[in-house]
């Protein structure tokens, strides 16, 4: 009954939801729990409840609580672990839970700020607690992170998520991160574990992303006589309603019809908002059950059984059978098209006459320089013109290489607005742009990723996720001017976006700590192409597409810029557009 008496559990995120839960079944089972989170008032309301457990039980056990501790905090995280190994407290089960929604609309009106704040927590938050929780575990400790289901279905098949780009890219990175932490912690005999639990009964999916998502799909097409910035403003007022009183709800909607009016009729107004309530609360409700039908029984799990299965996987034996695996708890079957292909198919080659195309370099070392000049050359010679915006990252040495050779300039590629003025300025001086090609550049060498501090982490993420989605970002802005507010403006529109992904390494030794270091940000900028091709697509019905390339092999072979030059050949083609292909390992062969 009291299988874990005498063990500690922490568990970020569980002052309610699911992280209560799991706290719970551990006291349930004899364990002392760290319980932790943003707000004070549920986690001393979750301690209540489970102190009232420890007493039934009698296990001896306790309840700690750090209150105001959010996961993406350095400072807060950080000190919460100091002072636990100040008291000399031992800790044997770390559950990275922690979460939220992030923005739940098209990555095109997704605020970037908000997209770097859902890395934060998810990613970074699973990173650095696991890094700092390194200071309190022994030799048998086990991390077990939580992930979603929505980000692959298997190995290389992606699955879309619309509307959730930074959650997904998030998700499907602490996926590989688990990977990657049980090779770099063998040696302390730590085990990591990823859980990905499908569907599960909670408020923020009833109440939060849901309806959200339905009134995403009614901002960008418009509803009865409202434009997409008015649906936007209205839901901000009626979504708080869904599931009150009657009498709430048509209170409430008045009054947001008069704070809305700006001049219009207001009883002409509180018609169409409640219509458009009734609209969001139908599609939300239709998404629930289309994804319940999904399932074998038709049933999303309770919070309780999600704890049940993580508690499993703390299991000495179990772990110690499972360690480095992302367990697919999902049991929704939901057929995804691949996603991800290895060669592009051949086309044509096109002619870039009067067309200009424009590269954001992040470039490591000589090679992607290298790989800069061999594609641009590629477009020169085939009539196009080329701009060059280098990240003042870049190395000097590397700046000059390029800037000696093509029409370069050195720019803060992380800030948004630079990345605008430069697009625009390469529009006016060279052309309409055809299409933008953002290079990362490769990952640095690193001993451990678990080892590096959180500047060094941050960089990595701001170079492999956050900056990839900026300049895509910037880049929809210039091929549509005007979408983000007015997403009606994407139809038929036309233009290419490429992210030249980090290469896998080379050579015939290439380690396994080494591969899973790479495929953390592959595994953000994976379900990320996805999910923005999906809107892109069949959400906005444009014709814009982003690919991902992902050089190299995982035998550790050279990668081929050739390949590189014949995936931009067929991405800028009209036979793109009816390609599910959106990511391509171009240098492998199966």
């Amino acid at each position: 009954m009291l299988k874990f008496q005498g063990k500690t559990a922490l568990i970020t995120g569980s002052g309610t939801g699911i992280g209560k839960a799991i706290a719970t079944k551990f006291v349930d089972k004899g364990a002392s729990v760290i319980i932790l989170g943003r707000r004070k008032e549920p986690l001393q309301e979750a301690a209540k409840g489970l102190e009232e457990i420890i007493s039934k039980n009698n296990s001896g056990a306790s309840v700690r609580i750090f209150a105001g501790v959010d996961v993406a905090d350095e400072s807060a995280m950080t000190g919460m672990f100091d002072s636990l190994k100040n008291d000399n407290i031992n800790v044997d089960y770390i559950i990275n839970n922690a979460g939220v929604s992030g923005p739940v609309t098209c990555f095109a009106n997704a605020p970037l700020e908000e997209f770097k704040s859902t890395i934060g927590i998810h990613l970074t938050g699973t990173f650095w607690g696991s890094v700092q929780a390194l200071k309190v575990m022994k030799e048998g400790g086990k991390i077990i992170t939580i992930s979603t289901f929505f980000t692959e279905e298997r190995p290389l098949e992606q699955r879309p998520y619309r509307f959730r780009s930074p959650y997904t890219a998030s998700q499907g990175a602490k996926n590989r991160l688990a990977e990657a932490m049980s090779w770099e912690l063998t040696n302390k005999g730590i085990i990591s574990i990823a859980t990905n639990p499908g569907p599960v009964h909670s408020d923020r999916i009833y109440k939060t992303v849901y309806p959200k998502a339905a009134s995403e799909f009614m901002r960008v097409s418009g509803f009865e006589d409202l434009v997409p910035t008015e649906v936007s403003e209205a839901s901000k007022e009626l979504l708080p309603l869904l599931g009150e009183d009657e009498n709430v709800i048509k209170e409430g909607i008045t009054k947001a019809a008069t704070k809305l009016a700006n001049g219009k009729d207001v009883s002409k107004l509180t018609e169409t908002f409640t219509n458009l309530l009734n609209k969001i609360q139908t599609i939300a409700e239709k998404v629930q059950n289309n994804t319940s039908h999904m399932i074998a029984n038709q049933e999303f799990l309770s919070q309780d059984q999600v704890s049940e299965s993580v508690l499993n996987l703390c299991d000495d034996q179990i772990a110690r059978i499972l360690n480095g695996k992302v367990i697919p708890g999902d049991r929704v079957f939901y057929p995804v098209k691949p996603h991800i292909g290895t060669a592009t198919p051949g086309v044509h080659q096109p002619d870039f006459s009067g067309k200009s195309i424009v590269f954001t370099i992040d470039a490591t070392d000589k090679t992607d320089a290298e790989r800069v000049e061999f594609l641009a050359s590629h477009i020169e010679k085939n009539g196009g013109k080329v701009a060059c915006f280098i990240s003042q990252s870049t190395p000097t040495e590397l700046q000059e290489y390029i800037s000696g050779k093509f029409h370069s300039h050195i720019v803060d590629i992380k800030n948004p607005e630079e990345v605008q003025r430069w697009l625009n300025t390469a529009n006016t001086n060279l052309g309409k742009i055809l299409a933008v090609i953002h290079i990362t550049g490769k990952l640095p060498e690193i001993s451990k990723l678990t080892e590096l501090n959180r500047a060094g982490w941050e960089e990595l993420t701001e170079k492999f996720i956050s900056t990839p989605a900026t300049v895509a970002q910037r880049a929809l802005e210039q091929f549509v001017p005007g979408g983000k507010d007015d997403p009606r403006l994407y139809k038929d529109a036309k233009g290419a976006i490429m992210i030249i992904g980090p290469d896998l390494p080379i050579g015939r030794k290439v380690t396994g700590t080494q591969r899973a270091q790479v495929e953390v940000f592959r595994g953000a900028l994976r379900p990320f192409t996805t999910t923005v091709n999906q809107e892109l697509s069949d959400v906005l019905k444009s014709q814009i597409r982003m690919f991902t390339i992902f050089p190299g092999t995982v035998a550790g072979g050279e990668p081929k810029n050739e390949n590189i030059s014949n995936a931009l050949n067929f991405l800028v083609s009209d036979s793109s557009n009816s390609s599910s292909e959106v990511t391509f390992c171009v240098d492998e062969s199966r």
